[in-house]
């Protein structure tokens, strides 16, 4: 009789204790998938719900997406601001998985949407919320926008900021206004059986970023955009695994620590790229980078679009297109897969240059080094286009 041999490195690598017992882990779009991939090397790999060129504001999941959902042990995601729609899904296919919200985390920084076609220099919108301490002797991008009182959330503050040990489940001390901390850690068990949910496994690319239609109003979701924030989850997103996977759990919090320190290098990297010019005025296509404009001292001075789906009226046009003609604007950004006819229109007859910016990361490639390589092409294409 015939028998069919497994090689002995398929073997070998199936029988290891590194891979044994994995958790499953879901993450919402790609700069988290990046993060988590960090903390997860040598170990596992995360999956993706949102391909990087689909909205995340509103998405019709696949069923190969949503059976990696139903059966995660750990979802990782922005939280409902970013994501509204994924709140169900997250209760009715995950129930039994541990669920980490991001943006509603102790000590991440939420900075509010800005409003109106221009911006008034240094709004960063800080007020109400936690702030993320660095606990740097101070902050040499010449803000003050991080001196909050912070509660302690049981957490203490040390000198390098990686803390590992921060990670609740409950989230019960961590009160955002307006956020509903009810779905962390519900383990209850709900029906993982969806694949008569009536999703048909077909291409999003043609969403484009056409599906956006969250208001532009209240806290900003783009929170991923701040390296700070970054380096903070990291931590949390080892503690969720360590608690899931103990026999991992060295491994993740080595891996979280190292993505932080180079994060840490990242900041001060992107820093000094952008120095010659955070002075120089510029206009986004719509108000996704106030994180990353805070961190580094950088001000848009407006944004074409009111929001991600609606096409900004003449009259918001006109405006801007004063508001270039002023400020003598050096560059005008626009987004992959955004009407490139409302920037022309903006910049029109003016000696403005124009670039893109791309907060999701549409063209990298997923994997560990995807979060720090969106950063760093952020800051770049912001450079080239304000250099000329």
């Amino acid at each position: 009789m015939y028998r069919f041999t497994l090689p002995a490195a398929v073997l070998a690598a199936a029988a290891s204790p590194l891979w044994a017992d994995v958790p499953a882990v879901a993450t919402d779009i790609a700069p988290v998938h990046g993060l988590v991939s960090q903390v997860m090397e040598g170990v596992g790999t995360p999956d993706l719900i949102v391909p990087p060129r689909s909205s995340p504001h509103g998405y019709a999941m696949r069923p190969s997406e949503a059976r990696a959902l139903s059966g995660a042990d750990l979802v990782v995601w922005v939280g409902p601001s970013l994501t509204p729609w994924l709140a169900d899904p997250l209760q009715s296919l995950a129930s039994s998985a541990s669920h980490l919200a991001l943006m509603e985390q102790p000590r991440t920084r939420v900075l509010a949407f800005r409003e109106g076609a221009t911006f008034e220099p240094h709004s960063h919108g800080d007020e109400g919320h936690e702030g993320h301490d660095h606990a740097e002797e101070g902050d040499d991008h010449g803000h003050d926008h991080e001196e909050h009182d912070h509660e302690e959330h049981g957490h203490e503050e040390h000198d390098e900021e990686h803390d590992h040990g921060d990670h609740d489940h409950d989230h019960e001390a961590h009160d955002h206004e307006g956020h509903d901390h009810g779905d962390h850690d519900d383990h209850g068990h709900g029906e993982k059986d969806h694949d008569d949910h009536g999703h048909d496994d077909h291409d999003h690319e043609d969403h484009g970023h056409e599906g956006h239609d969250h208001a532009h109003d209240g806290d900003d979701p783009h929170v991923w955009l701040d390296p700070r924030n970054g380096q903070l989850w990291l931590g949390q997103i080892a503690e969720a695994l360590a608690e899931l996977d103990p026999e991992n759990a060295a491994q993740y919090r080595e891996n979280a620590e190292a993505a932080q320190a180079e994060l840490a290098v990242l900041e001060e990297d992107i820093a000094e790229t952008l120095a010659p010019v955070k002075e120089r005025p510029f206009i986004v296509f719509h108000d996704a980078y106030h994180y990353f404009e805070a961190r580094f001292d950088i001000e848009a001075r407006g944004a074409i679009s009111e929001n991600d789906a609606r096409a900004p009226g003449a009259a918001r046009v006109a405006e801007l297109r004063d508001l270039v003609a002023e400020s003598g604007a050096k560059c005008v950004f626009a987004e992959p897969q955004f009407n490139p006819g409302l920037i022309a229109a903006v910049t029109e007859g003016q000696e403005t240059g124009t670039g893109t910016l791309d907060p999701i990361g549409a063209d990298l490639e997923l994997g560990v080094s995807f979060y720090p390589d969106l950063l760093r092409g952020m800051a770049q294409s912001m450079s080239d286009c304000l250099s000329d």
